[in-house]
């Protein structure tokens, strides 16, 4: 399927794909090709990935939509490769201790054990941020079915519980409200005003969750 482009305002264009992976193999594609300055235009100002976009903004943008079909054979490619090109590696603490573990395992046919092994085994990639600062959108390679939202967001989710709704994994940044179902917790900041970087995920980085005083079964 080919990208959709939309204009917005006078120098910014939407991208619209198919899925979240090709979103996020558009936004690591337009990293390289700016990174290895190989195109001729002025880079994106802002590059911004979502579930199934992706927004460059400040940009000519004919000239950019003819860079990305000029390049759509290694978008395509960078969709299928087992070995993304950009990112770092992030590896995160975690206590299975999230009193939704039961309820996740229900949901995937699972003992929650099962699920603490799956889940820590698994490799994720930010797809991209937001909801709020710091919080990342995390896709997996996990074969399992979608986790439902809870019916009822909790008012109150403790910052650094590392919880899953839909296709996503994500950290809460601090406490705040929220209905995704928790597994377990962090005690590493996902969001720090002090740091050059306060958020400590970017879109692209992998990101492997190192179980915390847990025999994974």
């Amino acid at each position: 399927m080919r990208a959709l482009y939309r204009r917005v305002g006078a120098e910014a264009l939407l991208v619209e794909v198919a899925d979240t992976a090709t979103a996020q193999a558009t936004y690591r594609v337009v990293r390289r090709l700016v990174a290895d300055a190989a195109v001729t235009i002025d880079p994106p100002r802002d590059l911004v990935p979502a579930a199934r976009t992706v927004l460059l903004d400040g940009v000519d943008i004919d000239g950019w939509r003819k860079v990305l079909d000029a390049h759509a054979g290694a978008i395509e490619a960078e969709r299928a490769s087992s070995s993304p090109s950009t990112g770092r590696d992030v590896i995160l603490p975690i206590r299975y201790d999230g009193g939704d573990l039961p309820f996740v395992a229900s949901t995937w046919g699972c003992t929650p054990d099962d699920v603490v092994r799956l889940h820590a085994g698994a490799r994720y990639r930010v797809a991209f941020c937001g909801f709020a600062p710091g919080f990342a959108y995390c896709t997996s390679d996990l074969d399992v079915p979608p986790t439902p939202r809870r019916t009822e967001p909790r008012t109150s989710v403790p910052a650094g519980s590392v919880a899953l709704a839909g296709e996503y994994c994500g950290i809460y940044p601090r406490a705040m409200p929220g209905g995704w179902q928790i597994v377990g917790t962090t005690p590493v900041a996902m969001f720090d005003v002090t740091q050059a970087q306060p958020a400590l995920l970017q879109p692209g980085d992998r990101v492997r969750f190192d179980p915390i005083g847990h025999r994974i079964p």
